[in-house]
């Protein structure tokens, strides 16, 4: 965003100094006392003015707001209920952001992306009973086209499976704690967080097709090394 021409509080009493009576009562040599005032009393609105800039210029984007990221939350229905551990600034502003953008779905890439989003990483998981026509024995990949198969299998099992998916957690949100703009708060945010997966659970439930249910498998949860997540 292009920055704002911000006016200074002794630009302001250049101003405030032509609209004043000429004459020798009205002296305008900066050691005068009249101009000493002036320029006291102006100040203030180089002050205003300046903030005014700051507010519009960070605080008009979610990725950068901070004194106005109340506003933001309450006026897009944050914070989420799905969400119950205490977030820092920065997860506040990424909370808001998907908000803001998320246009639903129902592919393996929304729900995956829709996790990535918050921090965790998952793979899904879809069962189907086997068909004749369609599968054939030694392959379990659903079949695209001629010769042409998924990269996702499918596991087999009874007609009622195919209403269940697993979602499988392989990685943790991780938040370290970061310096400047977004980051944390000190005395408030840890070094290192380790977030739980209530909200993972919680959103996916949100947003899966209606007549399906979800299996999490965190058997194979990872933090993903020692620094992962580090901004």
């Amino acid at each position: 965003m292009d920055k704002h021409v911000t006016r200074s509080g002794d630009d302001y009493a250049e101003a405030m100094a032509a609209l004043l009576p000429k004459g020798q009562a009205w002296p305008r040599n900066n050691d005068s006392v009249l101009m000493k005032v002036v320029r006291g009393l102006c100040q203030i609105w180089g002050l205003v003015e300046q903030r005014a800039s700051t507010l519009l210029e960070g605080e008009s984007d979610p990725r950068q707001t901070l004194d106005m990221l109340p506003d933001w939350e309450r006026n897009f229905g944050l914070p989420d209920p799905c969400y119950s551990e205490p977030f820092t600034i920065g997860d506040r502003q990424i909370a808001l952001v998907q908000r803001m953008t998320i246009e639903g779905g129902q592919s393996r890439a929304f729900f995956i992306q829709v996790e990535a989003d918050i921090g965790h990483t998952i793979h899904i998981k879809e069962f189907r009973p086997f068909m004749v026509g369609l599968d054939r024995v030694g392959d379990n990949r659903p079949r695209l086209g001629p010769g042409e198969y998924g990269d996702y299998p499918y596991m087999l099992g009874p007609p009622e499976n195919r209403f269940y998916w697993t979602a499988h957690v392989d990685q943790a949100r991780l938040t370290w704690f970061r310096c400047g703009n977004g980051g944390g708060q000190c005395g408030i945010d840890p070094h290192l967080l380790i977030g739980i997966a209530s909200d993972l659970d919680c959103l996916l439930n949100r947003w899966k097709p209606a007549q399906t249910q979800i299996v999490f498998d965190y058997s194979g949860l990872q933090t993903g090394g020692p620094m992962a997540g580090t901004p």
